[in-house]
């Protein structure tokens, strides 16, 4: 009886009621478009960088993390990996030696990174083949290295050119060896381009003595939205004998930044559903004080004020509903367009993110999570408008409200 009353009782006003649930609809709809290219932005990021350098999960050893250290290594078999390729969501499983080692050519010497790559499966997940600007790139059988374009410029090397590795090996053995330089390799980012030099996996382990043994499996999830989960299982898989690490803890300075950035839009959210919240108030509060008569007489004919009280959130919870399907009726296809054809950027913008290796594009992410923290919000944002409205009827003075005086309560 009360959700049939309150669902007339909207229609009594139905320009006030229609305005109210519009604008809802249009906070949710300008939140929802806001959130999705933010989180699509950063999902994207947070891929490519991935691709980049570290992935988005690693196993390493467990004293990996803290020591750094040649000696911490993990089997680079089949049978090792093999669960990991097990897990539906894995698209890449890629071994890796990285350690730190002493670069030597032309009277200079440099500290460096030197990475131990799987050469087909590697470019295949990164591209690194398509990052070499001189030169050719290796096969797993060669003997030579490719160098990041700022080390050869501080070395002074081209092509054809040595280097000199020094560093230490496994279990405290010395690693030196001399090298061709095979290609040379450019990084959008300087921190790669000025330190790092490829080896095909088995001259790394040859060079450091690791056997059949690599500091890190770097793996890349098909559902970036699963991560979480694909890491919980793993790590249950492997024990505590394997460390799952994902991308957030190999690279907190990223996750920092785009935390930093996360805030300042929701920041800007609020903002608009605050000033969505004044008028929304503003109308529950009409509601209440333009009928004091009608809600005096329901309550002098023997209507308990309990029920009144329900009969107005009903009402304004059907104002809320409203504008929520109306939101998301206007939302869902333009989001749906957006993530099939993201809107694609041009100019400087464009050519500075196609140097980063990023593609010149807004993505956006669909995801029941953002939907369901919309409409969260704006049905908690209407429950806090009605606190006052409501506090007005449950202590509405019969009498006053009869007599219809404004001063009624």
């Amino acid at each position: 009886m009360l959700i049939k009353l309150a669902w007339r009782n909207l229609w009594r006003q139905k320009r006030r009621t229609l305005l109210t649930a519009s604008a809802l609809a249009l906070a949710l709809l300008l939140s929802l478009l806001m959130r999705s290219i933010q989180e699509g932005s950063y999902t994207a990021n947070i891929e490519n960088a991935a691709r980049l350098s570290t992935g988005l999960i690693q196993l390493q050893n467990p004293e990996f993390k803290e020591s750094q250290s040649i000696d911490d290594l993990l089997p680079m078999s089949d049978d090792f990996i093999k669960p990991t390729k097990q897990q539906p969501n894995i698209e890449f499983a890629l071994p890796r030696i990285e350690t730190f080692s002493l670069a030597a050519a032309n009277d200079k010497s440099k500290g460096v990174m030197v990475v131990g790559v799987d050469p087909t499966p590697e470019t295949a997940y990164s591209g690194l083949a398509n990052k070499v600007v001189k030169g050719s790139y290796f096969s797993s059988d060669d003997k030579a290295i490719l160098i990041s374009e700022g080390l050869a410029q501080f070395f002074n090397l081209t092509l054809g050119d040595e280097v000199v590795l020094y560093g230490q090996g496994y279990r405290g053995q010395t690693a030196a060896g001399l090298y061709l330089i095979k290609g040379i390799v450019h990084f959008p980012m300087p921190e790669l381009n000025n330190q790092l030099i490829y080896l095909p996996i088995k001259e790394a382990s040859h060079l450091f003595s690791t056997e059949d043994q690599v500091t890190a499996w770097v793996l890349h999830t098909r559902d970036f939205s699963q991560l979480s989960q694909t890491v919980d299982d793993l790590q249950i898989g492997y024990g505590s004998n394997v460390a799952v690490r994902p991308w957030n803890d190999l690279s907190p300075e990223m996750e920092q930044q785009i935390q930093i950035d996360r805030v300042s839009g929701i920041i800007m959210m609020y903002i608009l559903y605050g000033i969505v919240g004044f008028g929304l108030f503003a109308t529950l509060l009409m509601m209440t004080l333009e009928r004091q008569r009608e809600f005096g007489v329901m309550l002098a004919t023997g209507m308990v004020r309990v029920k009144l009280l329900k009969l107005l959130v009903l009402e304004s919870l059907f104002i809320g509903l409203l504008g929520i399907a109306i939101g998301l009726v206007i939302a869902i296809p333009i989001l749906g367009y957006l993530y099939i054809n993201p809107i694609t950027l041009s100019g400087d913008t464009a050519q500075a993110m196609l140097e980063m290796g990023y593609e010149p594009i807004i993505p956006v992410l669909i995801s029941s999570g953002l939907f369901i923290d919309q409409i969260v919000i704006i049905i908690g944002l209407l429950l806090l408008c009605l606190i006052y409205p409501l506090w007005r009827i449950y202590h509405l003075s019969i009498v006053s409200a009869l007599k219809g005086g404004s001063h009624a309560g």
